[in-house]
C-alpha cells in the first residue's frame, strides 16, 4: 500500500473524492513502522470507504510524470508558476508579547457579516524563511476564501519584512504567538471554530499549539503539511550530501537576517562577525538562536520546541502530511508511533512528495495535492461540501 493512514474517531461527514491508482512500485525505506490501511485501522464508519478502506476525503497521491525524485519534487514545487494571487486583504499587527511588544503582521481575509462568526476561519503558517506572501499560503488562501471561509495569514516574527515590529528572532517554538493570534481574533470576531494550517515550520507550530491546547475552543481542526516535528534529526538531515544545498539557501536568508537585527537593536545583538562561522542549521540554532532566545544549548532548543513531545495531547481532528521521501524532515520511531497512537490525528504517510511539494497528475490548479488534501479534510470535518 504507497500510504499510510489512520482516521480520527469523532471525524463527521465526507465529501467525494477522485481516486487515482495507486503506485505500484516498490516502497522506499520508512522511518516509521508501518501500518496497514484496514477497515480496523478506520474506526469512524461515516468516514470509511467500505470499498477501498479508505475515507472519502483521501484520494491517493501519484507524482507528477518525471517528478517522483523527491529533490526534483521539492524545487519544483518551489518554482511552479501560479495564478496570480488577487485576493484583496486587511492587514493588521497584533501584540504577541506585551513584555517587549513584539508584534506579528497578518493580512486576513473577511467574509462578511453577519455570517462571519459562523464560518470556518482557518490561520495559516508559513515555513522557515517563509512568509504570509509564500505561494503556497497564498494558494491555500484562494482555496479556502472560495469555499466562503475566513482566511488568516500569519508572518511569524521578523517574516515578511517585519524585523522592525519586534526586537527579537523567531524560532520553530513560538506556538504561543500563534495561540495569540487566534484568541485576538476569536474575541474580536465571536469567531466560533477556528483551523490551523502549517508547512513544515509552521507545520510543527500548528501540532505544537494544539498539543498544548487539546481541545480548547474554537480550535477545532488542526492540518500539518511535512511538519519539522522532530528538529534535531531534521537540523542534521539538512547538513547530509545534496540537502546541504538547501541548508545554503536557508542559512543564507537566516543570516541576512540577523545582519539586519543587529543593526536596528544593536544594544541586543552581537556584531555578525562576534558571532562567528556558522556553516549549518545546526550551528546558526547553537549560536544564535540558544543564544538569544536562553535554550542551553542547540540540543535544548531542538527538545524544547519540537511539536514531538505533545502530538499525544492533540485532542481536535488532525492532518499530518509526511513524505517518505522528504529530503530533510525526518521523524524518530517513537514520534510516528504517537502520531499513529492518537485516535485524532489522521497520519498519512506517502512513497513520494518531497517537501512541501505534492506535485501531483491531477490537472490544473489541482496538481498542488497537499493543498487539495487538506481542504478535502477540512470540509469533512466540518460536514461541509467541496468538489475538486
Amino acid at each position: 500500500m504507497a500510504e499510510r493512514l489512520t482516521v480520527a474517531q469523532d471525524v463527521a461527514g465526507s465529501i467525494p473524492a477522485r481516486r487515482p491508482k495507486l503506485s505500484r512500485t516498490a516502497p522506499a525505506a520508512s522511518h516509521c513502522s508501518r501500518v496497514p490501511v484496514t477497515s480496523e485501522t478506520l474506526k469512524n464508519q461515516e468516514l470509511n470507504d467500505r470499498t477501498t478502506g479508505q475515507p472519502k476525503w483521501f484520494a491517493p497521491f501519484e507524482p507528477c510524470r518525471g517528478l517522483s525524485n523527491a529533490h526534483l519534487q521539492t524545487i519544483a514545487g518551489n518554482y511552479l508558476p501560479r495564478p496570480t494571487f488577487r485576493l484583496a486583504s486587511v492587514s493588521e499587527t497584533v501584540e504577541v508579547d506585551p513584555a517587549d511588544g513584539s508584534r506579528v503582521l497578518c493580512h486576513c481575509h473577511w467574509q462578511a457579516e453577519p455570517e462571519r462568526a459562523k464560518r470556518l476561519t482557518v490561520v495559516l503558517v508559513h515555513g522557515l524563511e517563509g512568509s504570509s506572501d509564500s505561494r503556497y499560503i497564498q494558494g491555500i488562501t484562494t482555496r479556502a476564501w472560495d469555499v466562503g471561509w475566513n482566511v488568516v495569514r500569519m508572518n511569524m516574527r521578523t517574516c515578511g519584512g517585519t524585523e522592525t515590529l519586534t526586537p527579537t528572532l523567531y524560532h520553530s517554538g513560538l506556538s504561543g504567538d500563534v495561540g495569540v493570534v487566534v484568541r485576538h481574533y476569536a474575541e474580536r470576531f465571536g469567531l466560533e471554530r477556528v483551523a490551523l494550517a502549517g508547512y513544515s515550520m509552521g507545520g510543527n507550530l500548528v501540532l505544537k499549539l494544539a498539543g498544548e491546547w487539546g481541545n480548547r475552543p474554537p480550535l477545532c481542526a488542526v492540518a500539518a503539511v511535512c511538519p519539522s516535528t522532530d528538529l534535531a534529526p531534521g537540523s542534521d538531515a539538512l547538513h547530509e550530501g545534496f540537502n546541504r544545498l538547501y541548508e545554503w539557501n536557508f542559512l543564507r536568508g537566516l543570516l541576512a537576517r540577523y545582519k539586519r537585527k543587529a543593526k536596528l537593536f544593536p544594544n541586543i545583538y552581537a556584531p555578525r562577525k562576534e558571532i562567528g562561522p556558522v556553516r549549518s542549521i545546526r550551528e546558526f540554532d547553537d549560536k544564535v538562536v540558544a543564544r538569544y532566545w536562553g535554550f542551553r544549548d542547540a540540543d535544548d532548543y531542538y527538545d524544547r520546541a519540537s511539536a514531538a513531545g505533545v502530538v499525544d495531547r492533540i485532542a481536535v481532528p488532525a492532518l499530518v502530511l509526511h513524505a517518505q521521501d522528504d529530503p530533510f524532515i525526518r521523524l524518530r520511531p517513537e514520534t510516528c508511533a504517537r502520531l499513529i497512537a492518537n485516535p485524532y490525528i489522521n497520519f498519512v504517510e506517502t512513497r513520494h512528495g518531497g517537501h512541501c511539494a505534492y506535485l501531483s497528475r491531477d490537472p490544473g490548479n489541482e496538481i498542488h495535492w497537499a493543498e487539495a488534501t487538506v481542504m478535502r479534510f477540512l470540509l469533512a470535518i466540518t460536514a461541509e461540501s467541496y468538489g475538486s
